[in-house]
């Protein structure tokens, strides 16, 4: 499996959101390969968006990467202790980004239990299995994403996208994004992308 090709990031924000959906995280530490599909994703939009870091095109030293070229990881802390990647969309110098907000582990459950909450998988909580990657958070704890990887081009063996797409009866649903009540007008953007399955009738 290989990493998606950068120029796939480097489309308009709101077409390579949607398209993360189904896709495939991948992440190998220590040998041991951490795979998790894509189920939730957050659009922002440097140049107009109010959500956005970069907004009106504020340039800061964390803001930097997301000017960068697109298909680089954009790693930043919230809270003072939770990771959050993004990945850089849009020609170099337009700063926007999309968060992966949630994925679906895959491969390497293990690695991604003890990462989380340093006990084996067979030893979690139903809970905590549900809650595993379900937050932007828990997705760079459970992959072992750190600052280190700001700005690292996704294409990387140890670190990138790869591959996937929709499976039979999913579709994609938008909504709001979270956490962003301060964004005025923005908070009723519906650029928060989410893979659910479609009701049987």
């Amino acid at each position: 499996m290989s990493g998606l090709d950068l120029a796939f990031y480097g489309r308009d924000t709101l077409e390579v959101a949607p398209d993360l959906l189904g896709k495939v995280l991948v992440r190998v530490v220590a040998g041991r390969r951490l795979t998790g599909r894509i189920v939730e994703v957050e659009a922002y939009k440097g140049p107009v968006d109010k959500g956005a870091h970069s907004y009106n095109y504020r340039r800061t030293p964390r803001t930097r990467t997301m000017f960068g070229p697109p298909g680089h990881a954009y790693v930043y802390l919230v809270y003072g202790m939770h990771h959050c990647l993004n990945a850089v969309t849009e020609p170099e110098g337009e700063p926007c980004a999309i968060l992966i907000r949630a994925v679906e582990p895959l491969e390497g459950r293990e690695t991604m239990a003890r990462f989380r909450y340093g006990k084996d998988w067979d030893d979690l909580t139903a809970s905590q299995r549900r809650n595993m990657t379900n937050g932007p958070g828990k997705v760079c704890q459970a992959f072992s994403i750190t600052r280190e990887w700001n700005g690292v081009p996704l294409d990387r063996e140890e670190f990138h996208i790869a591959p996937g797409g929709l499976e039979p009866g999913e579709r994609v649903l938008r909504s709001r994004r979270i956490g962003i009540d301060y964004a005025e007008e923005a908070v009723d953007f519906l650029w928060r992308f989410t893979l659910e399955e479609e009701e049987e009738a």
